[in-house]
């Protein structure tokens, strides 16, 4: 029988609810109303009504069973302007046709051809590091991985130009930073922030027609994606317009590079902490490659990284919430959500959910065991979402964050530098708020 009572929840104000993204410590607030309240617990976001899932089987239930009951949450929503009707955005019909165009550039094949190129630009990257200087590693990895999927996806080598693009993009974070994006008054009144957003995408959108026209000029990159897109047919038989084009490449160029450098940032944080899971890396790299360049194939012989990596995204998960916005009316555990109102389900709160993950704090890649794996509840571990919008670039990502990480982990280590703090925050993705600011130590002979 469906209860339409509301499920428990913390108090909130009266005028603005409760709004844990605003709070200081956001993952916290929401770990601890998590433990306090159960598996589906209810607060206001001003004015909009949010269910918040912690369990496996509710979270299915909303990406996987009855999916089509809801859109993308508000969070996207409201970056219309920068995504467009991009894969991320987009919905229905459109959406489907989208996936079905994109998948092929993300076939194990093309993600094992790309191998290549990941390493190659990596030891391009590291020739400019040197011993004992201090370096940031947020910015570095996304400079790395931007020149990465550009390349490899679009045809187009934009190493000149990779960091003056990530500056321009730092807007769009601070404007999706603590749930700024969500407040109305936020979004449309012409403050700095405001400004500084639109203008960061007017410029990303320059940089879209940029790598668009250069693709265009490389014909050694069929089968990438920005090939799929240019030979796309609509209904109407004529060819995707302009600005589904830039939805796309811009879609692409910022979710294609920020989960795996962000992804990296954190392993390599995780492995400053833990020398001794770097030292079995290093062993197991050494008895599978010896000291030629690593190869895409390489990876079905490397579990232990495969385990640091998954044990890196459960702790420090780029994508740390899903959200949802209900369609139509629907139950979920027993609770009438009205449409229209927000559902919930963060990555960082159910991959260190005490009942799924023994010392859930704690950085163990041992835990992933096969034996673990398969009695693992699938939704308590979701780093890349699920259900028909699992992200395409998943295997591309893992992939390629392997690959980088161990190129770059045979070369160099990295100690934190001393004094700083590494503290997440929560954006579209999550972030290190101050960066990553490491010492670098070249190894005294490769691995």
């Amino acid at each position: 029988m469906l209860r339409y009572q509301l499920p428990p929840g913390p108090p909130g104000n009266f005028l603005l609810g409760s709004f844990p993204l605003g709070r200081r410590d956001p993952l916290s607030v929401l770990t601890e109303w998590a433990r306090t309240y159960g598996d589906i617990f209810f607060y206001r976001a001003f004015t909009t009504p949010v269910y918040f899932l912690n369990h496996p089987d509710l979270i299915a239930s909303v990406l996987v069973t009855n999916s089509r009951n809801f859109v993308k949450g508000r969070g996207l929503q409201v970056n219309e302007r920068l995504f467009g009707k991009g894969l991320l955005t987009s919905e229905g019909e459109l959406w489907l046709s989208q996936r079905r165009l994109c998948q092929a550039a993300f076939s194990s094949d093309c993600v094992k051809a790309y191998g290549a190129t990941m390493v190659e630009y990596t030891e391009k990257a590291l020739v400019q590091w040197r011993e004992g200087e201090e370096r940031d590693l947020d910015p570095e990895m996304r400079q790395l991985t931007l020149k990465i999927v550009t390349k490899v996806l679009f045809g187009a080598d934009v190493s000149p130009s990779a960091s003056s693009l990530l500056r321009t993009a730092r807007p769009i974070a601070e404007f999706n930073a603590r749930g700024r994006a969500l407040l109305p008054l936020m979004r449309y009144l012409p403050t700095p922030l405001n400004l500084r957003y639109r203008n960061a995408v007017r410029r990303l959108e320059r940089f879209a027609q940029f790598i668009i026209r250069e693709g265009r000029k490389n014909d050694t990159n069929a089968g990438g994606l920005l090939s799929l897109l240019l030979a796309s047919r609509g209904p109407d038989g004529g060819a995707l317009s302009a600005r589904q084009l830039r939805d796309e490449a811009i879609t692409f160029l910022l979710a294609g590079h920020e989960t795996t450098a962000l992804a990296l940032c954190w392993t390599f944080y995780l492995l400053a902490l833990n020398p001794f899971a770097e030292e079995k890396l290093l062993a197991e790299l050494k008895a599978v490659a010896g000291e030629r360049p690593l190869e895409a194939a390489d990876l079905q012989r490397l579990s232990y990284a495969e385990r640091v990596i998954r044990e890196s995204l459960r702790l420090y998960p780029p994508a740390f919430a899903v959200a949802r916005v209900a369609a139509v009316d629907t139950e979920i555990g027993g609770y009438q959500v009205p449409r229209g109102a927000s559902v919930v389900m963060s990555q960082w709160v159910m991959h260190r959910d005490p009942r799924f993950f023994d010392e859930p704090e704690q950085f163990k890649p041992e835990r992933w065991s096969e034996e673990f794996t398969s009695r693992l509840p699938k939704f308590a571990y979701f780093p890349f979402g699920g259900g028909s919008r699992l992200c395409i670039g998943s295997s591309f990502a893992l992939t390629e964050a392997t690959l980088l990480l161990l190129t770059i982990l045979r070369r160099f280590h990295f100690s934190l530098v001393p004094g700083s703090s590494v503290t997440p925050v929560t954006a579209i993705t999550l972030r290190p708020a101050s960066g990553m600011r490491v010492i670098v130590t070249r190894k005294c002979r490769e691995v």
